[in-house]
């Protein structure tokens, strides 16, 4: 399994202006007519853009994916995600430059939100020579169902395990970004915003993951598919979900590292495509709202 590696947690964004004032650090932006045929960006048929955000490539960071359906303004949050921390005294610096609001919830960490309402724990420390993101945290509703799933099944390591505080680290490697579970109750409600982790491997490893599913009689969202960028490299993917409904992306290293080649003109893509979007001015006058998802 240690050809596997955290790839990006695919977040919908009701408003881009607002969310690229928060992450900014853009590595590429694409635009799609029609919905993705792995429904990356959600139940919806429309147009849609994606954003790709990070301290650096996915050939070694953890990233963050932005999905924007267009027409639709906001999405109803659920417990399902709990938050992304990540070591950065640069970022707290920042956050505090704009005045974006923070608490301090541990000494030396502080909990902030991006636009959506979506969970961000900032360590105020020097950026480590690794991936400065650390970890993903997930809401799971019986933690050693799920550790069996993502351990057993899915070739994940524990790192860390607490039964008192039912919470486990697990990671595929020390230097990769890490997913926390965290054990809640009255269970996991993924509401509208759903998002997805992504982990890459080795192409030929995907259709024996998708044969073992089956096998364990696991629930697979999206059978093993081609999916085609325009302009860019063709991907195979397969869509999983863990005991808790957690959407689980598995895609094909060799075509995915071609794709996911930073874009020295993705800042500019991402500011023409949001210039280009005159939806907030229909919607404002023809006096209705954007659509909530």
């Amino acid at each position: 399994m240690a050809a596997r590696r955290a790839l990006h947690f695919v977040f919908k964004v009701g408003n881009r202006f607002q969310t690229a004032r928060f992450y900014r650090d853009v590595l590429r932006h694409e635009e799609f007519e029609e919905g993705c045929k792995a429904a990356c960006n959600g139940p919806y048929d429309g147009k849609w853009s994606k954003t790709m955000v990070g301290f650096g490539p996915e050939d070694d960071h953890f990233v963050a994916e932005l999905t924007y359906n267009y027409g639709v303004g906001d999405y109803k949050l659920g417990n399902d995600f709990m938050g992304i921390t990540l070591a950065s005294s640069q970022a707290v610096s920042n956050a505090r430059k704009l005045e974006w609001p923070l608490t301090e919830v541990a000494e030396g960490v502080f909990e902030t939100e991006a636009p959506g309402g979506y969970k961000f724990y900032l360590q105020n420390r020097s950026l480590p020579q690794s991936d400065p993101v650390l970890k993903v945290t997930l809401a799971v509703s019986d933690l050693q169902k799920s550790l069996n799933y993502w351990c057993n099944l899915l070739g994940m390591k524990i790192y860390e395990k607490d039964e008192e505080k039912q919470r486990a680290l697990l990671g595929y490697a020390d230097n990769q970004c890490k997913l926390e579970l965290q054990g809640v109750k009255g269970g996991v409600d993924h509401a509208a915003a759903f998002g997805r982790i992504a982990f890459s491997c080795p192409q030929k490893e995907l259709p024996d993951l998708e044969d073992l599913m089956k096998r364990e009689n696991q629930k697979i969202l999206t059978p093993l598919v081609s999916l085609d960028t325009p302009g860019k490299a063709t991907v195979q993917v397969v869509i999983l979900a863990d005991p808790d409904g957690h959407e689980i992306c598995f895609v094909g290293d060799e075509a995915f590292r071609e794709l996911s080649k930073m874009d020295p003109e993705g800042s500019k893509l991402l500011d023409d495509a949001m210039a280009a979007d005159k939806s907030d001015e229909w919607f404002a006058k023809h006096n209705k709202p954007k659509a909530s998802g």
